[in-house]
């Protein structure tokens, strides 16, 4: 992990530092483990399983950006800070967030709604991951 990187884009205002927050931190992977659980629940449509999914990822993704002691209102950018904030992420998944993204900004700017199967499956696998990755971090104190 790179703190010079983060530190660079705040400097250029396209993240906020603010100190970390254990309670914060709790609650946010508190929030994407009951979401990733439940985008895995085949019985429900799958529009709502990637929304479930994608919001996990965003919520671990944040939630390591925040350990850091960063903010930022770009989901995006969150994502692409994922090997700057944790360990092990490999590319390939940041690359799936990448479309992910842009999957839901279609569904929510969009309305286009179709959801491929397979996209579907490599979010959820990715996001495991994620949570796998970020619940090893130890939280930021206080």
């Amino acid at each position: 992990m790179s703190k010079n990187e983060l530190e660079n884009l705040a400097k250029i205002g396209q993240l906020k530092a603010e100190a970390p927050s254990r309670d914060e931190f709790e609650g946010m992977t508190r929030s994407a483990k009951k979401r990733l659980a439940d985008a895995q629940k085949t019985t429900l449509a799958p529009e709502s399983r990637f929304d479930l999914a994608y919001n996990a990822a965003h919520g671990f993704a944040l939630a390591a950006l925040r350990r850091e002691g960063y903010r930022s209102e770009n989901r995006f950018l969150v994502f692409q800070c994922l090997s700057h904030t944790v360990d092990g992420i490999e590319q390939a998944d940041v690359r799936i967030f990448s479309k992910c993204h842009d999957a839901r900004n279609l569904a929510e700017y969009e309305g286009y709604t179709e959801v491929d199967e397979r996209l579907l499956a490599e979010l959820i696998k990715c996001t495991v991951e994620l949570e796998r990755v970020v619940l090893r971090l130890a939280p930021p104190p206080g």
